[in-house]
């Protein structure tokens, strides 16, 4: 990351700027709308702060079937497109953050969200949370940066 990035990051984190200020939005159709008040993400310099994604189908808005596996793979597939439209992709993530309605979905989470990074992995936190959106199992959050 560069210094300026750097810089921008520490003042956003310090709320000395806004996004609003420094940075702009990200949106593509091959993602869900968003379903409330934000935005898909957000690129403030060289950092891309994504939304949380659940497993929602792009084109129905619709829940996908098949348990927390076919959710996570929707997911990621979701933060690919923003990723895409931002110009970047899954190498650019530096921090994931997962959260799941049940703990107990880890391993079958697990297992399919290494199929979409490769080493070096980024940074991760997984939790369980007591709800998700739309009865949603997993929703994941992803932060990139542009690496020179």
């Amino acid at each position: 990351m560069s210094a300026r990035s750097l810089a921008l990051l520490s003042l956003l984190l310090a709320g000395c700027i806004t996004a609003a200020d420094q940075g702009y939005p990200i949106a593509t159709d091959a993602a869900p709308a968003a379903i409330g008040p934000y935005s898909q993400a957000m690129r403030v310099g060289d950092v891309l702060w994504l939304s949380g994604q659940i497993g929602l189908d792009p084109r129905s808005g619709e829940l996908v079937r098949g348990g927390v596996g076919a959710e996570t793979r929707r997911c990621l597939e979701s933060c690919s497109a923003v990723l895409e439209a931002a110009g970047l992709s899954l190498r650019n993530v530096v921090r994931a953050q997962v959260f799941l309605a049940d703990i107990r979905d880890y391993a079958a989470m697990n297992e399919v969200y290494a199929e979409f990074f490769d080493e070096p992995f980024p940074a991760r936190a997984a939790v369980a949370v007591a709800g998700l959106p739309l009865g949603a199992r997993v929703e994941i959050v992803l932060t990139a940066v542009v690496r020179d």
